[in-house]
């Protein structure tokens, strides 16, 4: 039986077309036939999920999304089938979440849970729901956008509650303020400027004030020998002085003190010669007494010598009566009268 050449092209283009399908499939990760480690995820949104994206543990790609079909026809629930590319250990208590990317696909994140008990083929994973990059964007910044809402709501009160309360007269005010303040302003710059000058004028005796005090450090450095010595003595010094028996001498001032002060007290009192002599106004009485009669015993020996001492030949006895009492000036008449003429 002989094959037209029609036939043979129609056969060769099926053929053609099965295994574009298959390769596109293959491509794709899926397969002909079903076969292989299946696992299974519900999801309530897929947020852009499709077949043969990526499913990834600890960074890993492990698998592949092989389809996602509705668990009902209110497609509340979504069905993921997972195929897994290798035979592995994860435990029942893991769960599977979906990662936006801005740049590229979506994919699914397992992460590892910490049971004994490993799924096997046909079983459903747990799943969590991820907000990915965008979600945790979202939800940080809402929390700030309302806030800076109210911010500017609050601004816009203030700003009413300042434009009610400043009249023409009040506003007139505020503009000469801020003329006032750029006039201080100005003073200011010229300030400036003139301290500027100033300083620049007194520079060079601020020059000759530091050249002095560098003149002075220099002398100092010079003699650090000098003032180290001055300083080793002075040590000595109160080395010295911490060492003297200062208490001792203290205390031997004290026991004179005290002495002293015995000596004093027996003084002021009657006790003894010199207390009695200090203090017997009968003594002192005696003692005037007796200086009186000697002072009035030298006036009658000098104005009446012939009386205690004769050496006249032919002349008689002084009759003149003795003194009692000193001689003044007033009894300078006396004197002439007791005096005894001369022989010659």
């Amino acid at each position: 039986m002989k094959i037209n050449n029609e036939t043979k092209v129609g056969a060769l283009t099926a053929i053609a077309i099965t295994l574009l399908i298959l390769g596109f499939n293959f491509l794709k990760g899926k397969s002909l036939f079903k076969s292989g480690n299946f696992i299974y995820a519900k999801y309530k949104d897929t947020k852009g999920l499709m077949v043969s994206n990526p499913v990834f543990i600890n960074g890993l790609q492990v698998g592949a999304v092989y389809e996602l079909e509705e668990a009902n026809k209110n497609l509340d629930t979504i069905i993921v089938a997972i195929k897994m590319s290798k035979d592995l250990n994860i435990p029942n208590n893991s769960l599977a979440s979906i990662n936006q990317n801005p740049l590229g696909g979506s994919s699914v994140e397992i992460s590892l849970g910490n049971n004994k008990t490993y799924l096997k083929s046909g079983d459903t994973v747990y799943t969590v729901d991820n907000p990915g990059l965008l979600g945790d964007l979202s939800h940080k910044v809402t929390p700030v956008i309302d806030q800076v809402k109210v911010t500017i709501q609050t601004l816009d009160s203030v700003m009413r509650n300042i434009n009610s309360i400043f009249d023409p007269y009040t506003k007139n005010n505020m503009q000469n303020t801020v003329a006032n303040f750029n006039t201080i302003t100005r003073s200011l710059v010229a300030s400036a400027n003139t301290l500027q000058k100033i300083l620049g004028t007194e520079g060079g005796m601020l020059a000759a004030s530091l050249g002095n005090v560098n003149a002075v450090t220099a002398n100092l450095a010079s003699n650090n020998e000098r003032i180290t010595s001055t300083l080793t003595n002075l040590e000595t010094a109160s080395s010295s002085f911490s060492k003297a028996d200062i208490k001792g001498t203290l205390d031997q001032m004290q026991t004179a003190v005290a002495t002293l002060q015995a000596s004093i007290a027996k003084m002021d009192s009657k006790e003894g010669t010199l207390g009695l002599l200090l203090n017997d106004k009968q003594i002192y009485t005696n003692l005037a007494n007796t200086t009186r009669s000697l002072n009035t015993l030298m006036d009658d020996i000098r104005i009446n010598p012939k009386r205690y001492v004769s050496i006249s030949i032919f002349g008689g006895k002084a009759k003149a009566q003795p003194l009692t009492a000193p001689v003044t000036v007033m009894d300078t008449a006396i004197v002439k009268a007791n005096e005894v003429p001369s022989t010659n």
